[in-house]
């Protein structure tokens, strides 16, 4: 029973938990290696999953911690990280295909903790949740968000002209 329900959520949430794989990445292996690790820690901790937090902030915060934790053990940067968009995964659920990758090329080239931020914001979470998540006030959420923001026009920008 414990297995089926496991599975039930993997499938609901695969795409998201990908895409923050991806995220942290430098290429698809890494992302697909990143995936596993999480997919094992999350069977690890399923059976304590008490239901106490949202199941989709519970997934994600364990997804973020592993990606985070498997850099740091290679103790390479993540701001440095070259990404390549992987177009048909977009594709699958966007119509705005080229912007959407341009929009994940700059997100890859935030530091580690704005990138956490600006995913779960992406992912619909409230700020309460990515404040619970992240150890920070609602308020530091929301500036850190609008700063976040700012730089990725920035970038954009900069990226055009």
């Amino acid at each position: 029973m414990l297995e089926k329900e496991f599975e039930n959520i993997v499938r609901q949430y695969k795409a998201n938990l990908y895409m923050i794989c991806y995220m942290y990445a430098k290429d698809k292996d890494e992302a697909n290696d990143f995936f596993q690790e999480t997919l094992i820690r999350l069977w690890q901790g399923f059976p304590q999953f008490r239901g106490e937090s949202n199941i989709n902030t519970w997934l994600s915060r364990i997804c973020i911690n592993t990606c985070i934790s498997s850099l740091r053990k290679k103790r390479k940067h993540a701001e440095t990280i070259p990404l390549s968009i992987d177009m048909e995964l977009l594709e699958e659920t966007h119509e705005n295909g080229k912007q959407l990758a341009q929009m994940y090329r700059l997100i890859g080239k935030l530091g580690v903790l704005d990138k956490a931020l600006v995913l779960l914001w992406l992912d619909n979470m409230s700020y309460a949740d990515i404040a619970e998540m992240m150890g920070l006030s609602v308020s530091n959420v929301s500036v850190k968000l609008m700063r976040i923001k700012e730089k990725l026009k920035e970038m954009a920008n900069a990226s055009d002209g």
